[in-house]
């Protein structure tokens, strides 16, 4: 593995200012990263896809690579292969397998293929464009060429033209065993719905209180949940517009993980780049919390897989005012970058005209919780990090923005740091 590219935290990489091109640098950086990690990916079978893959990379403009693995399905198998080395050869085999396909399906959608190329393909396959997932019979072949799909199983064949929706999908490939369905609804700008998840890691789970992110609409149908979170995401363009344009960018899955009255869940991980996982609740500003809170895990996971922030990152463990369990320092700083861009929302939402006075309370006592929370984290993270110099201005800019929002607090919790 080549030796992690050095990265300087953006300054404003928690609370972003007007123009700011912090994130796009850093995703610049991870894509590149992910770009130069498909060289790797070959096989002495010349039907295997990482072969295939590999005789038509000097043919497919690096600007289309790029552009098809910013979508979270390809960027995920990248930084899995990149960040769980010792993860069982035959999981890293099946994630570099469905990788390759994949490109080359995208590459096949977008009419690139310079000639017809055939692999042969177990894994199911996702196309990020239509929106469908394919599962395969045993001993599949695939013939991908620009514009159309083969599929060749036991002397059975069967075609489609490419793009397709998924019924039409469903309809060409099934006497062939082949099936195909829906798994992404459109939700906002180039996020989606997920309705099916292709995150190998979505089973894992570091939350105490959690037990994986499979897909669960909670009974609700898919219509009801974008309803919800197109709702969240207008609140975040109103009011973070900021942070809005940062998820134009980078936001591409919402996972779904059931609905809960009276608590919520939420999550996202190093490796799922532009996911984001969270329970539906009736409560709108409980979704725009959570969509807030997990996208920033999403922007400083970028950081944190090109370069270390801090030399004590991960030992020795302390209390955070978040989790019931003790955390590394890393797991506190996540949380403290997670939560002040939501006080600067409230301080917002607090300058405007409320529904009635009950609401204007509830904002400014939701104020006072989420700025408690930020100065909590910040008297375990401030004095006891140890920032490295491409983590320094990160660090600043949350010493920063702690002693900005101090007023905020309650007054009894407005103790001098060390």
């Amino acid at each position: 593995m080549a030796t992690p590219a050095r990265a300087l935290a953006p300054a404003d990489l928690t609370l972003p200012g007007p123009g700011s091109r912090g994130v796009r640098q850093l995703l610049s950086a991870a894509l590149l990263r992910s770009r130069a990690l498909l060289a790797g990916l070959n096989a002495t079978d010349p039907q295997d896809p990482r072969a295939v893959l590999r005789r038509e990379l000097p043919s497919l403009d690096p600007g289309f690579l790029l552009s098809a693995l910013r979508r979270p399905s390809r960027f995920t198998l990248a930084r899995c292969l990149e960040f769980q080395p010792q993860s069982p050869p035959a999981l890293r085999l099946r994630w570099a397998r469905t990788l390759a396909a994949s490109l080359l399906l995208d590459a096949a959608e977008h009419g690139l293929l310079r000639a017809p190329v055939l692999f042969s393909l177990q894994e199911p396959l996702l196309s990020e464009r239509s929106g469908w997932l394919l599962t395969l019979p045993p001993r599949a072949r695939l013939t991908l060429s620009s514009r159309r799909l083969e599929l060749h199983a036991d002397g059975s064949s069967a075609s489609s033209e490419l793009p397709a929706s998924p019924g039409a999908l469903h309809q060409a490939l099934a006497a062939a065993g082949a099936s195909a369905s829906l798994a992404q609804i459109p939700l906002w700008n180039d996020a989606v719905l997920l309705l099916q998840d292709t995150n190998p890691l979505a089973e894992q789970e570091a939350h105490p209180a959690k037990s994986g992110n499979r897909v669960d609409l909670g009974a609700h149908d898919p219509d009801r949940w974008c309803e919800a979170l197109r709702g969240a995401l207008a609140v975040i363009e109103e009011h973070l517009p900021e942070i809005a344009e940062e998820m134009r960018l980078l936001m591409g899955h919402v996972g779904p993980v059931g609905f809960f009255e009276q608590q919520h869940l939420s999550a996202s991980y190093l490796e799922a780049m532009g996911v984001v996982y969270l329970s539906l609740h009736p409560h709108r500003m409980t979704l725009v919390e959570a969509l807030v809170h997990e996208f920033q895990h999403n922007k400083l996971n970028l950081l944190l897989g090109l370069d270390a922030t801090m030399a004590n990152a991960d030992w020795p463990l302390y209390a955070s005012p978040v989790r019931p369990d003790p955390r590394p320092l890393r797991g506190v700083l996540l949380a403290v970058h997670a939560f002040q861009p939501i006080v600067h929302l409230y301080e917002r939402l607090c300058e405007q005209p409320a529904s009635g006075e009950g609401e204007a309370a509830w904002r400014r006592r939701r104020l006072g919780e989420v700025a408690r929370l930020c100065r909590e984290g910040s008297e375990v993270l401030l004095p006891n990090g140890r920032p490295t110099p491409q983590g320094a201005p990160l660090f600043e800019e949350i010493a920063r923005l702690d002693r900005r929002f101090l007023p905020h607090v309650p007054a009894e919790l407005r103790g001098a740091r060390p």
